[in-house]
């Protein structure tokens, strides 16, 4: 063993040199590193709060990490320093002056801060030993640093996805409360209950980040679920602001269009009225649906919405007229649906002639209009037809074989030529 006590052989003073460069090196990465962290919106936010929770906890230990950090810090440079110094103090060194360079540069030379000797350096009685390499001190460095850095960062990300967001919704709560009290004045159990959510909420986000971080690493993600529903239910409260405003701003319109709406059912049915009325006359059992007349009920409803307006419900108007819209197209399309089925019923009536009248044509220009078969069959088909009321199922076989036979007629035509 040689005098500096750790069996090394001398570094040569070309090692030496080379060694003390690249610890300089890595001494200013570090300081670097650790200047960065506690410049870190992340690190000034956490100093800035007042912290409760899980996030407490965790910056109360990652204080304490950041504060070791930097005592083994000073404790590594204080050897970078006095070796640097013992080097410089002579061109050529000696065999002792490299011996104890040696022993600084690779040995244990580093003194533990108090109480941050690692575990399995240590036994019932104490340390084995209070102090480690440079190497060793450098990576008991990163492994600090790297725990202190996740819980920084895990912290920033957290505010990063929730704080503005949250401030958005707040701010649009905010803004919701001060139209919910200009059109009534008077509290709304939603929207007292979404402002409760949202200052328990608000006070997590801002004291205890780290409690809604769920995953570790580069997996680490703040659960945002919470705020998203609360976004969505205000933004749902708020349509319905909206559309309160809306009603009162607009009512005199409002009941204008529905008027009109209501309007349009009414003349909806009496063209239904009107083409019942002709199909029950001309068409034989037409399975007609019984007719429905809502205009009368509607208009009713319509009426109940002045109270409101009177009585500035607009929230209730909203809501009621919406409902009435909706009634009103339902309404609209039910009558116009039985409208048409009546109309279709004569429509068919008519396609059936034309269909008859284009095979008499054409029972023509085959020469089969003294066929006695035929014409019998025609003036059979023409009898349903032209006949009130019509039997429409009874007319469509009829011409159906009517037809039938004209084709039959012009096959044997076409196979005898």
């Amino acid at each position: 063993m040689n005098e500096s006590g750790t069996g090394a052989a001398p570094m040569s003073r070309e090692g030496v040199d080379h060694a003390l460069r690249q610890l300089r090196a890595d001494a200013e990465r570090i300081s670097a590193a650790l200047l960065d962290l506690d410049s870190h919106a992340g690190s000034q936010l956490l100093k800035g709060a007042r912290l409760t929770g899980e996030t407490w906890r965790r910056w109360d230990e990652t204080q304490r990490k950041v504060a070791t950090l930097w005592r083994l810090f000073d404790a590594y440079t204080s050897v970078l320093d006095e070796a640097t110094a013992l080097r410089d103090s002579t061109n050529r060194p000696d065999v002792d002056v490299l011996l104890t360079l040696t022993a600084m540069l690779t040995g244990p030379s580093v003194d533990l801060p108090d109480g941050e000797v690692p575990l399995d350096q240590r036994t019932l009685l104490g340390p084995e030993r209070k102090r480690v390499t440079l190497d060793e001190a450098v990576q008991l460095m990163s492994d600090e640093y790297e725990a202190a850095a996740a819980v920084v960062v895990a912290a920033d990300n957290a505010w990063t996805a929730l704080l503005l967001p949250l401030d958005d919704v707040e701010e649009g709560w905010r803004d919701a409360a001060r139209v919910a009290h200009e059109l009534d004045g008077v509290r709304h159990p939603e929207l007292d209950r979404i402002g409760r959510e949202l200052t328990a909420f608000g006070r997590i986000v801002r004291t205890d980040p780290l409690s809604l971080v769920s995953g570790s690493g580069s997996e680490a993600k703040a659960d945002t679920s919470r705020l998203e529903a609360l976004s969505k239910a205000l933004e749902a409260f708020r349509a319905e602001l909206a559309g309160a405003v809306a009603a009162r701003d607009g009512h005199t319109a409002l009941v204008d269009r529905l008027t009109g709406a209501i309007d349009e059912v009414a003349e909806a049915e009496r063209e239904a009225r009107e083409s019942r009325e002709t199909a029950l006359l001309k068409i034989d059992s037409p399975g007609l649906p019984d007719p429905v007349e809502p205009s009368a009920g509607l208009r009713d409803r319509l009426a109940a919405l002045a109270a409101l307006c009177a009585e500035g419900r607009w929230r209730e108007l909203a809501a009621r007229s919406a409902d009435l819209e909706r009634a009103v197209a339902t309404a609209l399309d039910r009558v116009r649906a039985d409208r048409d089925l009546a109309a279709g019923l004569l429509d068919r009536r008519a396609e059936l002639r034309g269909r008859l009248q284009a095979y008499q044509a054409k029972a023509g220009r085959l020469g089969l209009a003294e066929d006695a078969r035929i014409s019998g069959l025609h003036d059979r088909a023409r009898d349903l037809l032209w006949t009130a009321p019509c039997d429409l199922r009874a007319a469509t076989a009829a011409l159906a074989e009517y037809q039938r036979a004209i084709r039959a007629c012009e096959t044997e035509t076409g196979t005898r030529g």
